[in-house]
């Protein structure tokens, strides 16, 4: 057992393999943020309490599992959030279609209740078994035998729980030996913290991302577009981003990653204009290199033994292949003022009905197999173009289909073609265990209820996007797709496009409150969107909560699906107010909600000095917010605020601030900002209480 940091352990086992995510990511592991958290200085597992060995399959590792734990993480797992008693395989797959571990985004991390987490360094399809099995002869004392006889399959052999304490184990394929690293807590929320940091902390998304996004219809031409365009601002529709889907290269599946000139005709002009009404431009691409791109050449030598939809598969964790790669999207787009791109189909699906991605067996010039490919391929795609974005001097969120191990440094959120919203609901509420960002994006929705029950969702979550590539205008003129595309509005589109309107005013006002929680999760590691259990391991009511979650520090979020006005909601200790009303609550208990269909329930912690903008249009490079704070409870006096330029990464050299702001009995405010930003996008004008 090594100490790698504070509160880091590592314990080693044969020899590892040459390819895995410590080996291929580029990990600035935060030492002085990690001394900052508390530590008992010992391992939080002994060595001698974990068992390797050598198997004809590869490697198995056991670890303890006490009866009380419950387990999670795992990476983005979309079918449960407790997985104790449950086995988890570490694959990218695209089409979850049972609760075995596969993911768009899968991680061999594990947190427990008891307060430490598990990474296991690999890129193969490892096995946990957590909890699900006992060694042979630890049930020999069970001698009764069971009087009663089951009729059915679940009463014969169905879901059973095993008892006492066992063991996590953990099959790790074709490996001669493996890395483990220990994340000490004293808690769940820490032991997550110490995984973010060892990682290189979480990322700091510019300000403008956590603005409204649209992506049009994967059919628009350059008319379509500045229709649409010129629509949000003429309508006072917040949208920050502008998505292009694959319709704006010259060819995609696989991509040319050139601009279609007979759709978009001067495009940088069509650019310039977009640019001009304040918009970011993201555009959709993923990684397969078709031969008529001016890279395929380039990259022919360092790409895959397969192809992928009649293209190459670069092998990024080569140099020389990233270097071809982030050059031609340096010139020929961000260069150009693109703000983001949208990684789309770095996973793999065994569920579709084409060539979705190159089989496990693929050779890479790296060394890589398929398999490990697989499981590395997504954060080595946003590694790649965050790595150009640095180069620039300019931030990016973008959106990814893949990711992994060790990403929390990635500004790249993750979304699904899948679109079950209770199922888009438990990603929020599990991506925070691991490092990563998820996306409840609103495609085409069955009714404008169904369209204002997802937008609650998308903009109460780590971005706030409406993903419109199956229509050709917004989905508030027209939910029915058939319609929408004939031109065919709703006769009630103006009341649903004001609802619409005032979620995302909403949304706008609350960004200072959003990117101070997204600065915490840089400099701390703390996720900005977390399961309940995390802030409260403690409550078991919390355990498994999968439909509810926490927003920053001081917003619980319960949304509701279309089908239903009403739901129970649990709110753990302490008192809760209303978002909305300042109705108060008292925790540790069950309420049954009907808050309307224009509210989602949002519950705010006793004493918050709640800071809400004015909701701004789109957030401009020189944007000043204008900030009152609403009190919720008698007590709330404080709060804190990030601050810096919003954009650039000056904020790595020391240009940021804390603005502290504190209100006496009379409810003045006192403001202090300490740091070495020396501009103000803050300005604060009142305070009111809703209690």
């Amino acid at each position: 057992m090594q100490k790698v940091a504070n509160g880091v352990w590592k314990f080693r086992f044969g020899e590892p393999e040459a390819h895995t995510p410590v080996s291929l990511g580029d990990i600035t592991i935060k030492y002085k943020e990690l001394e900052a958290l508390d530590c008992s200085g010992a391992p939080p597992i002994n060595s001698d309490d974990i068992f390797a060995t050598r198997t004809p399959r590869g490697v198995r590792v056991e670890l303890p599992l006490m009866q009380e734990e419950h387990l999670y993480g795992f990476g983005l797992q979309l079918h449960s959030v407790d997985h104790t008693s449950r086995k988890k395989v570490i694959r990218v797959n695209s089409d979850p279609v049972a609760d075995t571990g596969d993911s768009h985004a899968p991680v061999p991390f594990y947190v427990s209740t008891a307060g430490y987490g598990v990474y296991v360094d690999t890129s193969r399809y490892a096995a946990f078994y957590c909890g699900t099995n006992l060694k042979k002869g630890a049930s020999e004392h069970k001698k009764e035998v069971a009087k009663e006889v089951g009729t059915s399959e679940i009463e014969l052999y169905g879901y059973q729980v095993t008892e006492g304490d066992r063991t996590v184990m953990i099959d790790i394929p074709a490996a001669a030996g493996i890395e483990l690293y220990l994340f000490e807590g004293p808690d769940m929320g820490t032991s997550v913290q110490r995984y973010n940091l060892f990682s290189g902390g979480g990322c700091l998304p510019p300000a403008w991302g956590l603005g409204i996004w649209y992506r049009a219809y994967s059919a628009a031409t350059r008319d379509d577009v500045m229709r649409l365009a010129s629509t949000f601002r003429e309508d006072r529709m917040p949208v920050d981003v502008f998505g292009f889907e694959p319709g704006w290269q010259s060819r995609a599946y696989s991509c040319s990653f050139l601009w279609d000139d007979k759709r978009f005709p001067d495009h940088q002009g069509m650019l310039e204009q977009l640019y001009g009404m304040n918009y970011r431009v993201n555009l959709w691409e993923h990684l397969f290199v078709h031969p008529s791109s001016p890279i395929y050449e380039g990259l022919k030598p360092l790409s895959g033994s397969y192809e992928v939809w009649e293209g190459l598969v670069p092998d990024l964790a080569l140099p020389e292949a990233r270097h071809i790669f982030e050059a031609h999207h340096t010139q020929e787009f961000i260069d150009q003022g693109i703000a983001g791109f949208k990684l789309d189909e770095c996973d793999n699906s065994d569920y579709v009905h084409s060539n979705w991605s190159f089989p496990d067996a693929t050779e890479f010039p790296s060394g890589l197999d398929g398999e490990q490919m697989h499981n590395s391929i997504g954060v080595l795609y946003q590694a790649t173009l965050k790595k150009a974005f640095e180069k620039a001097g300019r931030r990016t969120l973008s959106q990814v289909r893949a990711s992994g191990a060790l990403a929390s440094p990635y500004p790249f959120v993750l979304y699904s073609d899948l679109y079950d919203h209770k199922v888009f609901i438990r990603g929020v509420v599990n991506c925070g265990f691991s490092g990563l960002l998820w996306s409840p994006e609103v495609r085409q929705a069955e009714s404008p209820e169904d369209l204002i029950r997802r937008v609650q969702t998308a903009v109460f979550s780590p971005m706030a996007l409406l993903n419109c590539w199956q229509i050709p205008n917004p989905p508030w003129m027209q939910t029915n797709r058939e319609q929408n595309i004939r031109g065919e509005f709703a006769d009630d589109y103006e009341a649903v496009r004001e609802v619409c309107r005032s979620l995302f005013e909403t949304r706008m006002s609350l960004i200072p409150y959003l990117y101070t929680a997204y600065a915490r999760y840089a400099l701390e590691g703390r996720p900005p969107f977390r399961a309940l259990v995390m802030d409260y391991p403690e409550d078991v009511h919390t355990y498994g909560i999968e439909d509810a979650y926490m927003m920053g520090e001081s917003l619980l979020v319960a949304p509701i699906v279309t089908g239903t006005a009403e739901r129970d909601v649990y709110l753990p200790e302490g008192t809760w107010l209303c978002f909305w009303t300042g109705k108060q609550y008292e925790g540790g208990q069950s309420y049954h909600l009907t808050p309307g269909l224009e509210r989602i329930p949002v519950f705010v912690k006793d004493g918050t000095l709640l800071p809400l903008a004015k909701p701004l249009p789109y957030v401009a490079e020189d944007a000043v917010f204008n900030i009152s704070f609403r009190r919720y409870g008698t007590t709330a006096s404080r709060c804190r605020l990030y601050e810096d330029d919003g954009h650039s990464f000056n904020y790595q050299n020391g240009q940021w601030n804390w603005v502290d702001v504190s209100l006496d009995e009379a409810g003045t405010a006192t403001v202090q900002r300490t740091g070495g930003y020396e501009g103000v996008r803050y300005a604060f004008t009142g305070v009111s209480a809703i209690n």
